[in-house]
């Protein structure tokens, strides 16, 4: 004789009580159970998978409402009669479920970006290219597992930056998601890297070379009118500094004091924009500069050049460029051009070896077997085209 099935009424399930603290266990038939007990109320369901007796949680009363839980029930009855067991299988979808929510490709961007980006390149980069990812891709499908993405979605978000004209940054944005996806792929959470079918897409960006001088006469003007210049004096040593280490801007600006030597006469940059170390080799006048700043802002500052208003904070980055602009320089010379300058000055005038310049600018340089040199190679070389460097700038400025 078949079990009963359906015993209660909404109205039944709505006015159950327990007595005490002992829970009632109200039947509705096929194994569905109404447990009370105190104010709360929820479903089990009782069966026996491999001879064994199991309980399956449905939820709670009033959330689940009885004929939800009977519908639970008629679900589950169903996976038994395929051999599968209710339990496992709820746990499957949860924790495919957690899965898929900790797969996403914010939450990649994020795991990617903390466990890997941020070592490899300097905090302001990093910053830089969180906040592209932030504005451009997390709004289309920063929520979605990042297995449902396609190129085609991928394609649509870049598109979207270069018709505004930002071609340059949506070429940066697919490399970005590029390394986004090759951490999934590593880290077994992706297939592929789905922006490898973009090549050629992207319309090709205009290279916009930094404004620089690159004459000797000019040159001398500006290394004249740099030593006359009536600025903060912060800005004059920092722009007698960026003309003589021709270092990226940013790594100027934010020298600590804790990683110049001035008895070895070097500055060791732990990171440089590419991620790695740079060392330079400081001339006899750049370390004068720096004995003539250490009494002015060591005891209150980590940073050699620190912002006027906070100096728990480097100079701003548009200091230098101000400066060259009030000298007469806008368009013609920026912070970033004095790189430029010492690139062509010191192949074409002073004669030293691309690889040589090239290993001081912090560019990756291979040897005949490919591989990087590392930042100490060459580091007697460079020390004395470094000296001859500043030696060159005085001659000019002297004459």
């Amino acid at each position: 004789m078949a079990r009963q099935l359906n015993k209660l009424t909404a109205q039944q399930v709505k006015n159950a009580q327990s007595t005490g603290d002992v829970a009632r266990k109200i039947a509705d038939g096929g194994g569905l159970t109404l447990c009370v007990k105190g104010d709360s109320k929820y479903w089990w369901l009782r069966y026996r998978v491999a001879g064994r007796e199991k309980t399956l949680s449905l939820g709670t009363y009033p959330d689940v409402s009885l004929a939800e839980a009977r519908n639970a029930r008629d679900e589950a009855k169903a996976l038994l009669k395929q051999g599968i067991d209710p339990s496992a299988e709820k746990q499957a979808k949860a924790r495919e479920l957690i899965k898929e929510h900790s797969n996403t490709f914010r939450e990649l961007c994020k795991e990617w970006y903390e466990q890997k980006h941020l070592k490899e390149v300097t905090e302001g980069h990093a910053i830089r290219n969180w906040r592209r990812l932030e504005l451009n891709t997390f709004p289309r499908f920063g929520s979605r597992p990042i297995e449902s993405l396609k190129p085609t979605d991928v394609l649509e978000a870049l598109n979207s930056i270069s018709k505004r004209g930002h071609i340059e940054t949506a070429q940066r944005v697919k490399t970005l998601i590029s390394q986004v996806f090759r951490y999934a792929v590593v880290t077994s959470r992706a297939e592929f890297d789905i922006t490898r079918d973009l090549a050629g897409y992207l319309p090709k960006s205009k290279v916009r070379h930094q404004p620089a001088l690159v004459r000797p006469d000019e040159v001398a003007l500006l290394m004249k009118e740099i030593y006359a210049y009536q600025g903060h004096v912060a800005t004059v040593w920092a722009l007698k500094m960026s003309a003589m280490v021709f270092t990226r801007s940013g790594d100027t600006r934010q020298m600590r004091w804790e990683d110049i030597d001035l008895i070895k006469q070097r500055w060791d940059i732990p990171k440089t924009k590419n991620g790695e170390p740079l060392v330079v080799p400081l001339a006899s006048q750049v370390v004068e500069i720096l004995r003539e700043i250490e009494p002015i802002t060591k005891h209150r500052s980590p940073y050699v050049f620190p912002n006027t208003r906070d100096p728990k904070q480097p100079m701003s980055n548009q200091a230098v460029k101000a400066a060259l602009d009030r000298m007469g320089y806008r368009g013609k010379m920026t912070a970033h051009g004095f790189r430029a300058t010492a690139r062509t000055l010191l192949q074409e005038e002073l004669k030293y070896p691309v690889y040589l310049i090239e290993m001081q600018l912090g560019h990756r340089v291979p040897d005949v077997h490919g591989r990087a040199y590392n930042r100490t190679e060459f580091l007697d070389d460079r020390r004395e085209m470094m000296q001859a460097w500043a030696d060159y700038l005085d001659k000019l400025r002297s004459h």
